[in-house]
């Protein structure tokens, strides 16, 4: 009587067609993790630094390129700024 009971359920159509849908999602889920990861591992970390500031002679270009200053303004600053050495940050 107990192995009747092995042998009187089994797994329909609707069943198998459940089991395979089921087990292709599984491994369609792992292997799309595992491709993410894998993508996630192999990027290089990007810099959260903020873009470098314009040097004191691309500002007083971009002014002179603006009509903002004329050609002697900008001459005379240009040369005022190459006299004085290279600028340190404090």
């Amino acid at each position: 009587m107990v192995m009747m009971f092995w042998y009187d359920h089994d797994v329909s159509g609707w069943g198998w067609f459940a089991m395979s849908a089921g087990m292709i999602l599984f491994w369609a889920l792992i292997i799309t993790a595992a491709v993410l990861l894998f993508r996630a591992l192999g990027r290089p970390h990007e810099h959260t630094h903020s873009p470098a500031s314009p040097s004191p002679e691309q500002l007083l270009a971009e002014r002179f390129a603006r009509g903002e200053i004329n050609e002697e303004e900008y001459q005379r600053r240009l040369t005022a700024l190459r006299s004085s050495g290279p600028l340190t940050k404090h």
